[in-house]
């Protein structure tokens, strides 16, 4: 199934929105909870699946979602017509700070591979499934574990990550990185964990025991600030409960 052609508009900085631009009976799928707003004559239902198959029965649903389940995400997802003449805009937010990633599928091999948290919306048409990652390193120690996420398609996906997003572009090379910042790869790179070398650099290096290798020809996604580090940090720096309570 094509996808639809739509437009879209980035809003903000540090905290962005993405805006979509639906011409009348096109369709974009989101993440649930996902949008922020939309304008009058745009419809929302809540399917079972992405869409992508418009002669999967039942079963075929159910079996989707069910591997959505396993990964911690909604078993549903929700799907935005313009159903009036004219064009019409809906808005997506991010969960957390950061930016969202606009990618073509058509331009990067029709298929990238992210983090299962990381897709937000995109054009309908689009495949969104579950990756199971095959390497014992990457599953056990590859921060996203054994489940990725696969969205395949020719049209507009969004992604969102933490912090500055950048891509880097691979012709047969090697990058090393951190495992909780990588965000998304295409086709065409190799996904594998290596240990730190060194026992100093392991336990005072302060970059954790294993990095993560991407190799090939293709690009990759790389996020400043995973929303874990963010996590551990305010957490760190929380208050501890049961503090006194002083007026003003």
């Amino acid at each position: 199934m094509r996808s639809d052609e739509i437009d879209y508009k980035i809003i903000g900085h540090a905290m962005q929105m993405v805006e979509v631009e639906l011409d009348q009976d096109e369709t974009v799928i989101a993440e649930a909870g996902a949008m922020n707003y939309m304008e009058d004559g745009i419809n929302f239902e809540t399917k079972m699946g992405d869409g992508s198959d418009v002669n999967q029965g039942f079963m075929g649903k159910l079996f989707s979602a069910g591997k959505r389940m396993i990964s911690g995400e909604s078993l549903f997802m929700t799907h935005f017509t313009n159903q009036v003449k004219g064009k019409r805009r809906v808005a997506f937010a991010a969960p957390f700070p950061g930016s969202i990633i606009p990618v073509n599928l058509g331009d990067v091999g029709n298929e990238i591979t992210c983090q299962k948290d990381a897709f937000l919306c995109a054009a309908l048409g689009t495949k969104v499934d579950i990756a199971f990652n095959r390497r014992l390193g990457s599953g056990f120690f590859g921060g996203e574990g054994f489940i990725l996420e696969r969205l395949e398609g020719d049209g507009m996906a969004f992604l969102h990550a933490g912090g500055t997003v950048i891509e880097k572009k691979l012709n047969g090379e090697t990058l090393r990185l951190d495992t909780g910042c990588l965000v998304a790869f295409s086709r065409g790179i190799s996904y594998d964990i290596e240990m730190t070398r060194g026992l100093k650099s392991m336990f005072f290096g302060g970059e954790g025991l294993f990095m993560a290798t991407l190799s090939g020809h293709g690009s990759v996604w790389i996020q400043s600030l995973p929303f874990s580090r963010l996590a551990d940090r305010i957490l760190e720096h929380a208050p501890s409960a049961g503090g006194s309570s002083q007026g003003e």
